[in-house]
């Protein structure tokens, strides 16, 4: 039975201080820069000794998400191969890549969980065969894994001025709020490869199914009922943010500009898709980049509680 935590010799072998891990690690540090903006300006406001479990883990994730996404890759195998991965991890095995190297480090720095990961690799599993959710308690397995616990999982990084346990939910909550963000933004994106996130209950309210998207994303035109719903859902994603926002204030101080920031322009996002008329098919929203560096300058400065959305 794989043990739900790392082992103490394997965590002296991958001290994440260690200089031979430093290619890994700005190896992870790429792959962040390259593929998260937001994301990315967030971590530089990080702590230094904060970053490199957080390249680490974004990097991880993304691979896996890639793997399953992108054309032309075997995603069975690689979310096999990430099993075994994390077998040999919490094992105390050696791994070879820079990135499962950087991750191996972080788990036993930080005493990650197994079964966080395990919820990740679950969700990865479910996108290759759920196309669509019927309701919102349906969606939040599949949340759980690919979101929630990538809260959960940075929060020992982050460090927490309580008991870890008591910050937890708001983690999770963030972690939820963000993807429900990235499903608003991606409606697009996400039904080209043949899959609807936002639920299908909420959308029939408003008299929207997979047709009607389908639809708008072929032929360019808008919808008043999908603007709607899109509406709908964009105010119960605001109300996941407000129900995160009071655990920024139970992470340590210099942890909390990093969290700020990406709390705000994830929000911005949703200020972008309003702003846009709800119009997520004709074109993504984005942040545009003066508003990025301004609210990372400002919570640089001493801004260390979220703004209001």
């Amino acid at each position: 039975m794989t043990s739900a935590r790392p082992t103490t010799t394997a965590a002296n072998r991958y001290a994440i201080s260690g200089r031979s891990l430093a290619p890994a690690f700005r190896a992870c540090r790429r792959i962040v820069a390259r593929h998260g903006r937001t994301y990315f300006l967030a971590t530089l406001l990080l702590p230094a000794h904060a970053r490199p479990a957080t390249y680490a883990l974004y990097a991880f994730a993304r691979q896996l998400d890639d793997a399953v996404d992108l054309p032309g890759g075997d995603p069975h195998r690689a979310l096999d191969d990430a099993t075994r991965l994390l077998d040999d991890v919490y094992a105390g095995r050696d791994v070879t890549g820079p990135v499962a190297t950087a991750l191996a480090a972080t788990v036993h720095r930080y005493g990650l969980r197994r079964a966080w990961f395990d919820a990740f690799l679950h969700s990865m599993r479910m996108d290759l065969h759920t196309a669509e959710y019927p309701t919102f308690a349906a969606l939040g397995e599949y949340v759980h894994g690919s979101a929630r616990v990538i809260g959960l999982q940075m929060l020992p990084v982050l460090g927490t001025t309580v008991p870890q346990a008591e910050a937890e939910p708001y983690a999770a909550a963030l972690g939820e709020a963000f993807q429900l963000t990235n499903f608003l933004r991606d409606v697009g994106e996400d039904l080209r490869r043949g899959r609807v996130y936002l639920p299908a209950t909420e959308l029939a309210a408003f008299d929207v199914d997979r047709q009607l998207l389908e639809w708008s994303l072929d032929t360019g035109r808008s919808d008043p009922r999908i603007r709607r719903a899109l509406r709908s859902l964009v105010a119960h994603n605001r109300a996941v943010y407000r129900r995160a926002r009071p655990g920024i204030a139970l992470l340590r101080p210099e942890s909390r500009p990093c969290v700020t920031t990406a709390f705000t322009l994830y929000q911005g996002i949703l200020d972008e898709i309003t702003g846009a008329d709800y119009d997520v098919l004709g074109k993504r929203a984005v942040v545009g980049g003066r508003r990025r560096a301004g609210v990372a300058a400002r919570a640089f400065l001493g801004g260390l509680t979220p703004s209001r959305p």
